[in-house]
């Protein structure tokens, strides 16, 4: 995967039903699908990666768009600093961290870093 800062590298969407959303996307779209656990599944073959998570919730905003940056430090505080807010810390997953951001007009993006 070619990766560079700053640009949209992952989206995520929610679903109640794992099974059912991959039948789906598999059926409709030949998606191929990697499980991490029961509450996540990974695709591609989409022409841009992404990935379902497990939701109990109604889905309002099922997607969220993920940028990559290689210094996760640096560009939290940039966001910070261009009245960004953070809405969910630095956390790990397989495969690097990553935090939530609230933009000024309240959408939620991520970004994320295997640095």
């Amino acid at each position: 995967m070619n990766t560079k800062d700053n640009q949209i590298n992952y989206v995520e969407f929610k679903a109640k039903d794992l099974e059912a959303i991959k039948e789906f996307y598999a059926g409709a779209f030949s998606w191929s699908f990697t499980d991490y656990g029961p509450d996540y599944v990974a695709f591609s073959e989409s022409g841009l990666e992404g990935g379902f998570e497990k939701s109990e919730k109604k889905v309002l905003n099922g997607a969220l768009i993920v940028l990559y940056h290689s210094d996760l430090k640096k560009i939290k505080d940039k966001i910070v600093q261009c009245k960004g807010r953070i809405s969910k810390d630095i956390f790990s997953f397989p495969g690097g961290q990553r935090f939530h951001f609230m933009d000024p007009s309240g959408n939620e993006l991520a970004v994320w870093s295997d640095k």
